[in-house]
């Protein structure tokens, strides 16, 4: 018996039927652009998003212009994880200054978040993007997240190169973030040269 995660609702002609068997979507000859679901997904994905469909079936999977995430978006979500990375390690300070008596060595600690922050920062963000979910905690309230040139999910090894490469983004006055006007895919020189895109997640 097939179990039901191997079987699909399929959208034709606007209704959902089924469900189909992997065999029987190959027999009908379903598109990529067709619109499907199983029991384990909260929404109808295209059946070039499934990744199980896309390698018993031989589709690509494709980013569209208008899923790219705009700069503002992007901006956006910037901002808030860093206040909620900077917010959390000021709170983790400030309950360890209760504890420690001597001031110098609290005013020790305070420099040390100039160097800690940005590094807590970067390790949050190659974990997150690496994730289930693809994006930080910013990206996931502004609905975007992080993929590769065909959509998918980023290794950790990939998301540590992407956000080791923010580097060249910052080290060029930002001028690598400007980037992102002058090409149809939005990708700062950090996203052009680690291979990596920033899509709205519109499922």
């Amino acid at each position: 018996m097939t179990s039901t995660q191997n079987t699909f609702i399929l959208v034709i002609n606007g209704k959902p039927e089924g469900p189909f068997t992997i065999d029987e979507l190959r027999s009908r000859q379903i598109k990529p652009g067709d619109f499907v679901k199983t029991g384990d997904m909260s929404d109808y994905k295209e059946a070039r998003e499934v990744a199980e469909l896309r390698e018993l079936l031989g589709f690509k999977n494709e980013v569209f212009l208008q899923y790219y995430a705009s700069f503002d978006q992007r901006a956006t979500a910037a901002v808030l994880d860093w206040v909620f990375v900077a917010g959390t390690c000021i709170l983790l300070l400030f309950v360890a200054s209760l504890f420690i008596e001597k001031q110098l060595v609290v005013f020790a600690l305070i420099l040390a978040l100039l160097i800690i922050v940005p590094i807590v920062y970067l390790i949050y963000h190659m974990m997150m993007e690496s994730s289930a979910k693809q994006a930080t905690f910013g990206k996931r309230i502004i609905k975007i997240k992080v993929c590769d040139m065909q959509g998918n999910r980023l290794s950790f090894a990939h998301a540590a190169g992407r956000n080791l490469a923010k580097v060249l983004s910052v080290g060029t006055l930002a001028i690598g973030y400007l980037y992102a006007f002058f090409n149809k895919q939005q990708q700062c020189l950090h996203d052009k040269v680690a291979g990596t895109l920033v899509i709205k997640d519109r499922l």
